[in-house]
């Protein structure tokens, strides 16, 4: 091992699992997209394993199309607002990051900014926001808006959205609460501070209602390939959740992002990369692949028809799963992650029918993954992290909790063996475990320099 830091690992959660006939499956609970119980029990499996964090991935608003396809998906159609349940795991677990999907699009900033300092402090210090722009244009009908904005408009939207919660997380000082019984003063009032923002989209007075949280401000997680999005990850992320699927890519995505962070006066240690990658696991690679392959014929042509035409905007109905892909109906651009549409676009370029595109693109979604051994797959995850491709992983399951339980018993111990992952938790926050240094105060700062 070259690298003197650890890997880092985060359970990305969809209620059964990555895979969409994860429900399917005898060990999944048909019940869990509504049982507490068997989130909880996923977060207590991945706190015990020692991962940095749970990823609840999140679209807020059911999926529209084939009908006979999504009644065979319930992921899409029936999955709890993130937040809520952030705030039930922040008092049920100890050690776990708490990761949430919230977009810059349907909130307001000081909504949710006041919402994760309330989760970051019920937590004592593991909330992050993942901030998206979002990428479903179903999710616009709901929310006075007919289908998406445009891309350029909802990264500039989502910038200062940004920069506006992070003045509002600025709004109390460390060691404005004075709480002193005896002179009856509760707090400084020198060190709370009203942002008075006023920009292209948003107004904002503040100043924020709730004390500096014990991160300084929750950590943010952003996920997106495009020149905007990278650039944004540049300057506000501490978690990127990449899609490359091949090293040179990722390494490339990598060097990239990192070298931007200087010109906004940031340490390229205080990002990690962390690639989306879908693990199948087996003592042997028969087992891992049978694994697979299971999943798989579980899955109704359907379903994966639907999850390539929405992602694509091709309609794939009529072609049969025998032919080609009809490359005619590709967009010129994807309306959501570049990263993916090119990783797609690579795969049926190279003479793959839709039917095989279906299978490939349920085995590994972001077109990234590792099925085999437990030293296979450690030999997978160890290249990347040694040659900086990665800083760590956001693992996606197939199947919760199983295949994380396949993971912890078949690949953890070969990572640890390594020296590769942690034996315990290094501190007790978020912020603290990925090794990312704590946020200087904007008000605080500027004092000192007029001092």
């Amino acid at each position: 091992m070259t690298r003197t830091d650890k890997m880092k690992l985060g359970t990305f959660v969809y209620t059964f699992g990555f895979h969409p006939a994860s429900w399917l499956h005898p060990a999944s609970d048909v019940n869990g997209a509504n049982d507490f119980a068997h989130l909880l029990d996923v977060a207590k499996r991945s706190e015990a394993a020692k991962f940095d964090f749970m990823f609840m991935a999140d679209s807020p608003a059911a999926a529209v199309g084939d009908a006979n396809a999504l009644a065979r998906i319930p992921t899409k159609m029936n999955r709890f607002e993130p937040l809520s349940l952030l705030s039930a795991l922040a008092v049920t677990t100890d050690n776990l990051g708490l990761v949430a999907t919230v977009s810059t699009s349907y909130y307001e900033p000081y909504n949710v900014a006041r919402l994760f300092s309330s989760i970051d402090h019920l937590s004592r210090g593991r909330a992050c926001w993942n901030v998206v722009t979002s990428d479903h244009d179903e999710t616009g009908y709901n929310f006075n808006r007919e289908g998406l904005d445009p891309h350029a408009l909802r990264y500039e939207r989502g910038n200062e959205f940004v920069d506006v919660v992070f003045g509002l997380w600025d709004s109390f000082e460390e060691g404005a609460l004075l709480l002193d019984r005896e002179t009856g003063v509760y707090y400084d009032k020198s060190k709370h501070h009203t942002l008075n923002h006023k920009g292209k989209h948003f107004q904002v007075r503040g100043p924020l209602n709730i004390a500096r949280t014990p991160q300084g401000r929750p950590v943010i997680a952003q996920a997106g390939g495009s020149e905007p999005g990278m650039d944004m990850a540049a300057r506000t992320a501490e978690i990127v959740f990449s899609l490359a699927s091949n090293i040179e890519r990722n390494r490339a995505f990598y060097e990239n992002v990192k070298r931007r962070m200087p010109a906004y006066g940031r340490d390229a240690d205080d990002l990690k990369i962390m690639p989306g990658i879908v693990i199948n696991v087996g003592e042997t690679e028969a087992e891992a692949r049978a694994k697979v392959d299971y999943l798989i014929d579980k899955m109704h042509p359907d379903v994966g028809r639907l999850m390539l035409s929405e992602f694509l905007e091709a309609d794939l109905h009529d072609v049969a799963l025998d032919q080609p892909f009809p490359m005619e109906r590709l967009p010129a651009a994807p309306k959501g992650s570049r990263a993916l549409f090119d990783e797609l676009v690579d795969f049926v370029t190279s003479g793959h029918t839709v039917g095989e595109l279906i299978r490939h693109y349920a085995e590994k979604h972001t077109g990234n993954g590792m099925t085999g051994t437990p030293s296979q797959i450690a030999d997978f995850m160890e290249e990347w992290f040694e040659t900086r491709a990665a800083d760590g992983f956001i693992l996606m399951f197939p199947t919760l909790p199983s295949s994380l339980d396949d993971f912890v018993r078949l690949v953890l111990p070969e990572l640890r063996r390594r020296g590769l992952f942690r034996e315990e938790y290094e501190g007790r926050t978020l912020r603290e475990n990925l090794g990312l240094s704590m946020p200087a105060n904007r008000f605080a700062k500027t004092q000192a320099a007029g001092r």
